[in-house]
């Protein structure tokens, strides 16, 4: 298969999905001028350049979606969906439900989140949980090319409005991504390890902090199994369970603050359907609950790293492991 970086495994995807579907177009901050091979396969009219006004190109992609167009949109930086809530949480992900299921609102909204270039608290802030308890939205963040390309071919399919959560700090990195069809189910996690002592469980540029830490448990007897729930609505809730009863023991890891975060329902779940499967509390390992730093190396302490991972693990595995 062909190596490519996440970035390039997002054009293909929505170049493929473009010539396959005459109903799917792309608006938003400056993406006729990141995209200009988008606009000379496709012209001006399905590929534009809008004004700086989230609202506006979200409520605008709502209408397109109810019209029997397939949108996507990119408002850039996850902060900047706080300009487009009523458009995207009360009309997109609502106006279904309200209409008896007569109006479909298959509309992507693009936007970059998490630390790694230093951008500052107003354009880094995770806010994906914000959407995950949002009713009739789907939310989805990948870590790997293969996952950003077949997950945002099965978004732009999708009949409902899906927020793709893009980790800045995984655009350049690269791997292995098949050509042409590929599609991932939206809801369906992957096991990127298996283990039998402890699971890792993870979403965007932490599971690879976890994939990370499993290969150092491994050197001290630890056997850790690494679960990357690419979508966070629907949620895989079935794999989390069966990891969590086979293995006994379950840390969660984000880059997102704990409170009400993506990993508090992880560890409720395995609470409420596998306690008695449990031999140690769950753990959760996030950012803090402050304002992201534009430092860099304020940055890279801001974010759940490896050997904090291992740290939590050896601890809920016990010392008779690794003694």
């Amino acid at each position: 298969m062909p190596v490519i970086t996440v970035n390039d495994a997002i054009s293909q995807a929505i170049a493929e999905e473009m010539r396959r579907d005459p109903s799917v177009l792309m608006f938003g901050e400056g993406v006729a001028t990141k995209r200009r091979e988008l606009v000379a396969e496709f012209g001006a009219a399905r590929v534009r350049n809008t004004p700086l006004a989230e609202g506006i190109i979200a409520g605008t992609a709502v209408g397109a979606a109810a019209s029997g167009l397939r949108p996507i949109v990119d408002l850039l930086f996850a902060p900047f969906l706080c300009f487009a809530m009523d458009e995207i949480v009360n009309s997109a992900g609502k106006l279904r439900y309200m209409s008896g299921g007569q109006f479909k609102f298959p509309m992507v909204v693009l936007a970059m989140s998490g630390a790694g270039w230093t951008v500052g608290a107003q354009h880094n802030h995770n806010v994906e949980a914000w959407f995950v308890h949002s009713p009739g939205l789907k939310v989805v963040m990948p870590s790997s090319a293969a996952d950003f390309k077949g997950l945002l071919k099965a978004a732009i399919r999708d009949d409902n409005p899906v927020l793709f959560f893009m980790d800045l700090a995984l655009g350049y990195q690269s791997g292995e991504v098949p050509a042409g069809e590929h599609l991932v189910p939206l809801g369906r996690a992957a096991t990127l390890r298996e283990g039998r002592d402890v699971t890792l469980v993870s979403y965007a540029k932490t599971v690879h902090y976890c994939v990370a830490a499993a290969e150092t448990l491994a050197g001290q007897g630890i056997s850790a199994e690494v679960i990357d729930l690419r979508s966070l609505k629907p949620l895989d809730e079935a794999a989390i369970l069966a990891s969590a009863r086979r293995t006994g023991r379950v840390v969660v890891v984000h880059e997102a603050s704990r409170l009400c975060g993506v990993g508090a329902e992880v560890a409720a779940l395995v609470a409420e359907h596998a306690f008695d499967a449990l031999q140690a509390p769950v753990r959760r390992l996030t950012g803090p609950d402050t304002p992201a730093p534009s430092s860099w190396p304020l940055e890279q302490a801001f974010v759940p790293q490896a050997d904090a991972i291992v740290a939590a693990a050896r601890e809920l595995v016990g010392a008779r492991a690794y003694a």
